[in-house]
């Protein structure tokens, strides 16, 4: 079935019926919003979808509300927010829109739902609630400040409000998948690349990528430096212990903080060096030649450090 209308509340809107809309106008681009709260709107039929109104989940019938009581749950009992039920039966086809290879596309709707959906969820019922100084901008805070004006006495100032506000979120959850599906597919990438660096401690890369994912489930640990051209130039990037560190696998030398050009070629002796971040994480060079160069330097202090 293909729906004439996808039928949401009026009012007010929150960011869950708003990423909802996402999926489902990109599914059904012929279909039209309605944002009511008629009876005669938000009665399941067989031309429409209604999702965060008409107080039942029933997926035969083509209605994804959350409001009611026995409201669905998650397996590990965590709530569903309208965006949640969407993603649960659209999910994979909305992926699968973006060309995203077939095996990828389980992968991807879990990663989805996982950052981006579940803590929709949980702040649309109020299981979380965004606290301190960034509370502001977390993307419910965000997508709910294109609100009309409380005193905007514009009879559509709601509507309006809700279709620009609409263009806003798509970007999100477009970005949300195309970000998961590279990811996977840096994972091909770097897991050849390291089985062709075999026990070398710098694993070369042919263009810049998420890298450490797929280092860690590669179970590299020999692993201590990535190289990679950016650009004109090429880079040499420390790795991260963690997804929530910033601690390095081994810091490139403190003799080259905060250099660059000639000042980083006498400190490390090698001729095209041109600049170290004073964090010691990331340095550049001219050449393939003289990153690696850099490498090899950063290497062997790493491990000359680690035997003292």
């Amino acid at each position: 079935m293909t729906p004439a209308f996808l039928v949401t509340h009026s009012g007010g809107f929150h960011a869950d019926e708003l990423l909802s809309s996402v999926v489902l106008t990109r599914l059904f681009p012929d279909a039209q919003i309605v944002r009511s709260r008629a009876p005669e709107w938000i009665t399941p039929a067989t031309d429409r979808i209604i999702y965060d109104v008409g107080g039942a989940y029933d997926a035969s019938a083509q209605i994804f509300d959350h409001h009611q009581r026995g409201a669905p749950l998650r397996d590990d009992g965590q709530p569903y927010s309208s965006f949640g039920l969407i993603w649960k039966h659209f999910g994979r086809d909305y992926i699968a829109s973006f060309n995203v290879p077939a095996e990828h596309i389980d992968s991807v709707h879990a990663s989805v739902d996982g950052n981006l959906v579940l803590p929709i969820d949980l702040v649309d019922n109020g299981a979380i609630s965004p606290s301190g100084p960034l509370a502001g901008l977390s993307l419910s805070s965000l997508l709910e400040t294109l609100k009309p004006d409380f005193d905007d006495a514009d009879p559509e100032a709601d509507g309006k409000a809700f279709h620009k506000a609409l263009a806003v979120a798509r970007s999100f959850v477009e970005a949300a998948v195309s970000r998961s599906a590279a990811k996977l597919r840096a994972e091909s990438i770097v897991r050849k690349a390291i089985e062709a660096t075999g026990a070398k401690r710098v694993l070369e890369l042919p263009m810049g990528m998420p890298f450490r994912p797929a280092i860690e489930k590669a179970g590299a640990d020999h692993l201590l430096f990535v190289v990679h051209p950016r650009d004109k130039d090429w880079c040499l990037t420390g790795i991260r212990r963690g997804e929530d560190s910033f601690e390095l696998r081994a810091d490139l030398p403190a003799s080259w903080a905060g250099l660059t050009n000639e000042d980083l070629e006498a400190a490390s002796g090698v001729k095209g060096a041109t600049f170290c971040h004073n964090g010691r994480f990331i340095a550049a060079a001219r050449t393939r030649e003289a990153a690696l160069a850099l490498a090899d330097i950063a290497v062997a202090e790493a491990l000359a450090t680690c035997a003292a």
